[in-house]
């Protein structure tokens, strides 16, 4: 689907450009996007004052390594990723993504 809002297909493409190969983020992006397009034709003040890009964009990204011992013994090494989005009514929840 198109976006009928030049401003949506704006912050859209935005983050497209920052989030390449990541298709269910962008996936769930659209959507909401998509669920935010009567609001916004309503109010020209979430345009103004970039309400979407602030939601679109994480307050916080935390990257860790996470070492473990397989079965055969051996030591490996994964990522782990905490995406904190909006502390806007208290502290964040969710757990940790490996």
């Amino acid at each position: 689907m198109n976006f009928k809002s030049e401003y949506l297909a704006r912050v859209y493409a935005d983050v497209e450009k920052r989030n390449p190969g990541e298709p269910e983020f962008l996936q769930a992006v659209r959507e909401v996007l998509e669920s935010f397009e009567p609001v916004v034709a309503k109010n020209p003040k979430i345009e103004e004052n970039g309400i979407l890009e602030r939601l679109v964009e994480p307050e916080r990204f935390i990257q860790f390594r996470v070492p473990w011992v397989d079965d055969a013994g051996k030591v490996r090494v994964n990522r782990g990723y905490r995406v904190q989005f909006n502390s806007a009514i208290g502290p964040y929840k969710g757990g940790l993504r490996l």
